[in-house]
C-alpha cells in the first residue's frame, strides 16, 4: 500500500498519514506553458455571497492544464515523467509526442517513465492507450470516459477510478460507472484503457483540522450545536437531538431523501440507478 506513516510525535501525527510520493519522478522539470496560478474565490460568486459552505484559505497552488481530450491521433507519445499534481487526487504523467508537442495526462494505474503511449480509433488494450469503447472487450477497465464525441473525458478521473465495461450493442456501449451506475454510451466516444493512479488515496488520514485549512476547508459546524436562529436543529439544554421529524438544511428544506438529480437531464441512457 502506497501510504507512508510517520513516528506519533504529536497527537496529530498519530492518526494521520500521507501518500507515499517515492514512486514519482525525482525533481522533474515544469513545463511552464502548462502551468497556471489558481484564482480562489473561497466559495463566493460574483456578488460576493458565499454559495458554497466550508471553503475559504488554504495554501497557494498552481494548476496543470491537463489534456483531457487527447486527440492528437495515431501519433505515439512517450511517458517522460509521472508527477503530482496539488490540483487533484491523482497523479499526473507529461507526454512527450513524436511531433514535439507535450502535454499533461492523468496517469494510469502502473504506466511508468519511458512508455509509448497512443490514441486511435482501435488499439492495443494497455493501460494509457486511448480508443473507442466499441473496441475495448468486456470486463476491461477504463477512465477519463467522454460523454459525448470531441466533449473531452467527463467521468471516472479521480484517484483509483474506473468504469467497467459491461456490454457492447452496434450503436451502444454499456458501462459500469464508479457509482454503481449502468449506462449507455455512444460507441465513438472514447476512453482510456486502464484504472486512475494513486489507488490508495482514499485510505489516507487527515489527521488533524490544520492540515483541512490548508487544503482550503474551513470548519463545519453541527446545526445541533447552534442557537435556533441559526439553524433549524439548534436549540436546547445541553447535548440534545436535533428534536425535529427530519433532517433539514440550514435553510430549512429537507435534507434526507431528496431528489436531487434535474428532471430535464436526459435519463434514457441509465440502464439501471446507481445504488
Amino acid at each position: 500500500m502506497a501510504i507512508k506513516i510517520y513516528k506519533p510525535t504529536s497527537a496529530g501525527r498519530r492518526i494521520h498519514s500521507v501518500t507515499d510520493y517515492s514512486i514519482l519522478t525525482k525533481n522533474p522539470t515544469r513545463v511552464k506553458s502548462l502551468i497556471r496560478s489558481k484564482r480562489r474565490n473561497a466559495g463566493r460568486n460574483n456578488q460576493g455571497k458565499i454559495t458554497i459552505r466550508h471553503q475559504g484559505g488554504g495554501h497557494k497552488h498552481s494548476i496543470r492544464l491537463i489534456d483531457f481530450k487527447r486527440e492528437k491521433m495515431d501519433i505515439p507519445a512517450k511517458v517522460q515523467t509521472l508527477e503530482y499534481d496539488p490540483g487533484r487526487s491523482a497523479f499526473i504523467s507529461l507526454l512527450a509526442y513524436k511531433d514535439g508537442e507535450r502535454r499533461y495526462i492523468l496517469a494510469p494505474q502502473g504506466v511508468v517513465a519511458g512508455e509509448i503511449l497512443i490514441t486511435s480509433e482501435r488499439a492495443e488494450i494497455k493501460p494509457g492507450n486511448r480508443m473507442m469503447l466499441k473496441h475495448i472487450p468486456i470486463g476491461t477497465f477504463v477512465h477519463n470516459i467522454e460523454m459525448l464525441g470531441t466533449t473531452g473525458g467527463q467521468l471516472a478521473r479521480s484517484a483509483g477510478a474506473y468504469a467497467i465495461v459491461a456490454a457492447q450493442e452496434p450503436d451502444y456501449t454499456t458501462l459500469k460507472l464508479p457509482s454503481g451506475e449502468l449506462r449507455k454510451f455512444q460507441v465513438k466516444a472514447f476512453a482510456t484503457v486502464g484504472q486512475v493512479s494513486n489507488s490508495d488515496w482514499k485510505y489516507v488520514r487527515i489527521g488533524k483540522a490544520g492540515r483541512m485549512r490548508h487544503m482550503g476547508w474551513r470548519p463545519s459546524v453541527r446545526g445541533k450545536a447552534m442557537n435556533p436562529v441559526d439553524h433549524p436543529h439548534g436549540g436546547g439544554e445541553g447535548h440534545n437531538p436535533i428534536g425535529l421529524k427530519y433532517p433539514k438544511t440550514p435553510w430549512g428544506k429537507h435534507a434526507l431523501g431528496v431528489k436531487t438529480r434535474n428532471k430535464k437531464k436526459n435519463s434514457k441512457f441509465i440502464v439501471k440507478r446507481r445504488r
